[in-house]
């Protein structure tokens, strides 16, 4: 028996939860699906499947095999793509995640042009702030915002984005503005995805846990929160850039402002970078590089310089 045969059948039986419709997405027949899977489990001396008129399931043998019958799979539709597409305009399919929000206000309108200028692709495009694993969900690229620190993924900076310390006009008729970052005690602070609030003093990163007046895993309810007057927040500028422009918020310690952090994808390193691919992560980096920063005004605006950096990853 040949060291392949059964894989992509298992693989795609395993994801259609049916040997028919894996048969329809192989152009093959039913019987020869499961003839090659029965080789492949008895060759592996192993059951993978359990099997009824009515289903099909993974056993905790197959759940173990799964993942890595997928990657073998997509790395050989990689390998083939590659050479098909030397010469021809991107096809086919590209996965890819993002975080909710930024992903729906700024990568999800991309992509629907991206479809437009190369109609031969298709997308698989989740939403998720759960960091995902992108070589066990076969997935092409990653959205990741902020500080990078998986050795296992290669990146590709596409933008940057800029973080303000901001709270409303009414908090501050109430609160003293603060001058420096030893003044965030006496106030009432926001933390999100990441508790710690990062400033440059005197040209070094320092870093402060602020103490949580309210704690959330979400900007638009942080922003929320800040332009009721409830607090300062720290949130990066496509939360806020609008209610800065508009004077619903103000900025504070920007003496203060930490350097730019980055919008990267991100891609599994031992996954070569297919045409389809490439070409996304070109058209993405083109129209992500002009970031809402640049387009402030006054003491908004200014270069950016996002830095690749082992730390956190934000959602």
């Amino acid at each position: 028996m040949k060291p392949w045969q059964g894989i992509s059948e298992f693989a795609a039986v395993a994801e259609q939860q049916s040997f028919t419709a894996a048969a329809r997405q192989l152009r093959l027949s039913v019987a020869q699906v499961s003839r090659n899977i029965a080789a492949l489990e008895h060759r592996l001396q192993m059951q993978l499947l359990y099997r009824s008129t009515r289903s099909v399931s993974l056993t905790e043998e197959g759940k173990l095999y799964l993942p890595h019958c997928q990657h073998l799979v997509a790395s050989l539709r990689d390998a083939d793509q590659a050479i098909q597409q030397r010469t021809q305009q991107p096809q086919g399919l590209i996965r890819i995640t993002a975080p909710v929000y930024y992903g729906e206000r700024f990568i999800a309108p991309l992509l629907n042009d991206f479809l437009h200028i190369y109609p031969e692709c298709r997308l698989d495009f989740q939403l998720t702030n759960e960091q995902v694993d992108l070589i066990e969900g076969s997935y092409d690229v990653a959205i990741r915002l902020g500080q990078l620190g998986n050795p296992r993924l290669r990146a590709r900076k596409l933008g940057s984005r800029r973080h303000f310390v901001v709270g409303s006009p009414a908090y501050f008729e109430e609160f003293d503005r603060p001058q420096d970052i030893n003044a965030l005690d006496a106030h009432r602070c926001f933390t999100g995805t990441v508790r710690q609030w990062r400033f440059q003093v005197e040209g070094k990163l320092e870093t402060v846990r602020p103490e949580s007046y309210l704690h959330c895993n979400n900007g638009l309810a942080l922003r929320d929160a800040a332009m009721k007057g409830l607090g300062l927040a720290m949130l990066p500028d496509y939360y806020v850039t609008d209610s800065l422009a508009n004077g619903q918020l103000e900025e504070v310690l920007a003496d203060y402002r930490q350097p730019d952090d980055g919008i990267w994808a991100l891609y599994p390193e031992n996954r070569q970078v297919i045409p389809k691919v490439r070409v996304l992560l070109d058209y993405l980096s083109g129209n992500l590089s002009g970031n809402l920063s640049g387009n402030l005004s006054g003491n908004l605006s200014g270069n950016l310089s996002g830095k690749f950096n082992t730390g956190e990853i934000e959602n």
